[in-house]
């Protein structure tokens, strides 16, 4: 990276060509020298900015929460603070629960809480009567990966899942401003009792990130996503 360039707006990220399968990592530095993280704000519209996200919930007719974006770049990061997942070839939702009433949003406001019925029983299932949770709805194959083909067709709707890695409202309560690793402590104790459909998506953390990029490479999937421990969540890119 060049001197000249700030860390501030420095991008760096890891891309890679398997067999017949582009391999794409998206991680996104922005901060100060001590702090290099994903940026993504969150924006209520005028028209939806109540005080209380729990009665903000109860009123909603479409997405409260935009998804955190994350910014494509060049190379994995190898720091103890940057945490690394796979990243699921699936499709990205929301998904709020408010009492009984569960809703699965797309990254464009669209509910499909209709298209998958093992993610809203799992849902329900949950101890907790109102959570918000961030994550990819995901066809697994029989070797154990995403498999977004079948997933496109819907003829396999009612067997998609969801992979969860981050919480944004746990037990009514908006914690975006907690740092991620707080977050992900919640987001565990929300799925501690194991129920099929909603599963806590794993992460690595610090050095073994970029042997983490190569080994998914070599098993043909999309990539890995990177984030800073110390960084609150934020709606966008």
């Amino acid at each position: 990276m060049s001197p000249k360039m700030s860390l501030a707006n420095c991008v760096a990220a890891a891309m890679c060509r398997c067999a017949n399968y582009p391999l794409r990592s998206l991680i996104s530095w922005k901060g100060t020298r001590t702090r290099i993280s994903i940026s993504c704000p969150f924006d209520w519209s005028d028209q939806t900015r109540i005080s209380s996200t729990f009665a903000y919930l109860s009123r909603m007719r479409a997405s409260a929460f935009d998804p955190c974006i994350p910014t494509p770049g060049t190379k994995v990061p190898n720091r103890p603070e940057w945490l690394h997942e796979i990243k699921h070839d699936g499709y990205r939702l929301i998904v709020q629960r408010e009492g009984k009433r569960i809703r699965l949003f797309t990254r464009n406001g669209y509910d499909w809480s209709h298209r998958f019925p093992l993610i809203v029983r799992a849902a329900l299932r949950n101890r907790q009567s109102s959570f918000v949770i961030d994550g990819e709805a995901v066809l697994l194959s029989v070797d154990g990966r995403s498999d977004f083909n079948g997933l496109h067709s819907r003829q396999h709707d009612e067997k998609v899942q969801f992979y969860a890695f981050d919480i944004l409202v746990s037990d009514g309560d908006d914690i975006r401003d907690l740092p991620l690793t707080m977050r992900r402590s919640s987001l565990a104790r929300l799925l501690t009792r194991r129920v099929d459909g909603i599963f806590l998506s794993d992460f690595e953390q610090g050095e073994i990130g970029r042997d983490m990029f190569r080994k998914a490479c070599d098993f043909g999937l999309e990539g890995i996503v990177t984030k800073h421990r110390d960084r609150p969540y934020r709606g966008r890119r």
